[in-house]
């Protein structure tokens, strides 16, 4: 091999180098971030214990289904209680009446029953919803995603039992660098990837956060300010294609059309 074919080899190896230097360069990286989700926690309105659990982690419900039900022998009891006190409030109220009507009784002995008469009606209708609400219905459409307490345990008031995922609850989290920030609104849409995940992801962006991470405390230079970031928000498209805790790559389309978010 001569010197001049050595030196050709060598300078179009350099140029190769070159050239792919400047591809890997020029390559997107995109915006690093993750899956998360929204939850729906359902708890009970008075403490109690679980009588019956009607699902399972990974089932599907739908708002209305029946999903679990607590004792309900306290509750039972004050409906009873209520429905005497309103079968005596009923008795003042028919003989203040009929005094009424004869003169024997005054007005103020019928106001008192007639109130007496109201207040144990609205007692038994409070008494009929406490007892109702033992039986917990799905409020949202969605998957069970956590069971927190099971058949048999005692859960106190407002302390959830299970959690349920509703698809359009699951967002997309992610951070861009502050010389990135203009280019972003409220409505656009970016490309969403992740391992093994379907090559039409898309996401539409519904937060900006307005306050900057991993800010110097009081005054930063030109450099410091390229390491200001700023958390984004998206609702994916096709929410039942990702999995919460996912890492996803997000990529800006360039003059894509907004499009709207169902959810905020």
């Amino acid at each position: 091999m001569t010197r001049r074919s050595i030196l050709l080899r060598s300078f179009g190896v350099l140029a190769l180098a070159a050239l792919l230097a400047g591809c890997m360069e020029r390559r997107d990286p995109g915006f690093q971030g993750w899956v998360e989700a929204d939850l729906i926690f359902v708890s009970p309105d008075e403490y109690g214990r679980i009588t019956k659990q009607a699902v399972r982690e990974g089932d599907e419900v739908h708002k209305g289904d029946l999903i679990y039900t607590l004792d309900d022998d306290l509750q039972q009891a004050d409906l009873n209680q209520s429905m005497a006190t309103l079968a005596n409030a009923k008795q003042t109220f028919d003989r203040a009446q009929s005094l009424s009507k004869t003169g024997s009784g005054t007005q103020a002995n019928l106001d008192s029953a007639v109130s007496a008469l109201r207040v144990a009606e609205a007692r038994v209708e409070t008494s009929k919803t406490r007892l109702e609400r033992r039986k917990v219905y799905a409020p949202v459409s969605g998957t069970v995603q956590q069971i927190y307490f099971r058949e048999g345990e005692m859960v106190a008031a407002q302390r959830p039992v299970l959690s349920i995922l509703p698809p359009g609850n699951m967002k997309i989290r992610f951070y861009v660098p502050e010389t990135e920030l203009p280019k972003l609104a409220i409505g656009d849409e970016v490309r969403v990837t992740c391992d093994a995940c379907a090559a039409d992801l898309d996401a539409a962006i519904y937060f900006i956060s307005t306050t900057a991470e991993y800010t110097p405390p009081v005054i930063y230079s030109l450099d410091e300010r390229n390491k200001l970031v700023y958390l984004i928000q998206a609702r994916p498209a096709k929410p039942t294609a990702l999995r919460v805790g996912q890492p996803v790559s997000v990529y800006l389309k360039p003059g894509a059309q907004k499009i709207s978010s169902s959810r905020p």
